[in-house]
Formats: C-alpha cells, structure tokens, sequence
C-alpha cells in the first residue's frame, strides 16, 4: 500500500533503522521511543490489523518480539525486562495503520523514566541502540547453539 508508512519502510523508500530482516519481517526502532531500544515488529505483507493478519505470520511476528525481548536483555541496554504490546484497530490506539508489534525494553524502577519516554517520545542515538540490539540477538543465537551442542 503506497500511503502505509510501514509498507514504505518495507520497500526501502521510507528511513528507518533496521534492526532485523528477513523475508518475511523486518524490526526496526521506532521513530518515537518510549525507552531506548523501543523497536517494531512489522510484517512485510501489509495488514491493516489482525482480522486481516494471517495467523502463521501473526505468530512469527510475535517469535521475533520474543527474540528482540530477550536480546535487549543479552545487549549493552541492559533492560531486565520488556512491554510487548499490539494495539489491534483504532479503539486500542492503533495510529499506523499496519500491524505492528511494539517491544519495548525496561529496567526495574524505570517507572518514572517509562512515564516521561511515554509523554515525551524522543529518538535516542539510533545507530548504536540498533547495534547493540544487533549484538543481543547475536549473543541469543551463540547460546542457543552452545545450549544445542
């Protein structure tokens, strides 16, 4: 869809900075984070929401949540926890039209700083917190291959 700023970022036309790719998803900061770290998790197949999300997909949007969520805990961020949420249609505040499922890093006793990063929603240094999400999911993978073995 030429108007869904997701689709854009998809497609290359719109920035973003990327954390994660492949065929089927791609996870990038968000332009507005709460915390540093704060990423989306977007399918690359455009729906607007989940009646129109296939579920197969819908569950490797919310795997690779569950993989950023245990990165940022691996990663120079230090987060010892993380928010996964997806605002499903307008009456749940969606305000971009595309699925998208938030991850949101946090740190015990962050409550005042979750409320300010809420109101304020200032970008962090966005090519750092993207490599050192980067380099949670690459120790992630280290000890899932050192757990296989």
């Amino acid at each position: 869809m030429s108007g869904c700023i997701f689709c854009r970022i998809v497609a290359g036309s719109a920035p973003s900075t990327r954390v994660y790719e492949d065929d089927t998803l791609l996870a990038f900061l968000d332009i507005r984070p709460i915390t540093r770290g704060h990423t989306l998790v977007v399918p690359k197949q455009h729906a607007t929401d989940l009646d129109e999300l296939d579920h197969a997909l819908g569950a490797r949007v919310f795997t690779l949540g569950h993989r950023i969520a245990k990165a940022v805990r691996r990663s120079d961020l230090n987060a010892d926890g993380a928010n996964l949420v997806l605002n499903d249609g307008r009456a749940a505040f969606q305000t971009v039209g595309h699925v998208h499922l938030h991850v949101v890093p946090r740190k015990h006793g962050d409550r005042w700083g979750f409320a300010t990063g809420f109101v304020l929603r200032r970008p962090h240094d966005t090519e750092s917190t993207a490599a050192a999400i980067r380099a949670g999911l690459d120790r992630l993978e280290t000890e899932e291959r050192e757990t296989r073995a």
